[in-house]
């Protein structure tokens, strides 16, 4: 059955600590997912990620359907990159990595997700109509806001 992979790139003009403090902050995960996926963080995380943290979460994808989402952040090395991987929630497998590197001028960042879904080829299905676009549609949403938020890189 699939197993699937999402990559996202985005450069803004900012420093490394700045993308760094914004993005190993919980809290502001709400502020880079599109509203209409209900997502909401259901305990209390510490401010600043750390190894072992776990982070749980009702999100909305479809037809305003709660789902509880759990995930724990495997790895950190700081101003570099951290994961998190899924421990319950939606999909079979989710791993994803978040990567910041200085440019000049600013942070470029990158994103890899890889991803299979749950019931076999019904998951693949799914994945063909529904979930990859999705992903897709909260990255690029994600991009629109972090332009919003930092400006563009010049």
């Amino acid at each position: 059955m699939g197993f699937y992979s999402i990559t996202s790139e985005q450069t803004l003009p900012i420093t490394l600590d700045e993308a760094w403090d914004f993005f190993s902050s919980p809290s502001n995960l709400s502020k880079i997912t599109p509203k209409e996926m209900g997502f909401i963080i259901t305990n209390t995380p510490s401010p600043k990620m750390f190894e072992g943290q776990i982070i749980t979460y009702k999100v909305s994808p479809v037809l305003g359907v709660k789902i509880n989402w759990m995930t724990e952040i495997t790895t950190v090395k700081k101003g570099e990159y951290f994961i998190d991987e899924q421990r319950f929630g939606p999909y079979a497998l989710w791993h994803h990595r978040h990567s910041f590197k200085p440019v000049p001028g600013g942070v470029q960042m990158n994103d890899e997700v890889n991803y299979k879904l749950p019931f076999g080829i019904l998951g693949d299905i799914a994945h063909a109509f529904f979930v990859k676009n999705k992903l897709k549609h909260i990255f690029a949403y994600r991009e629109k806001v972090m332009v919003e938020m930092f400006g563009v890189l010049k």
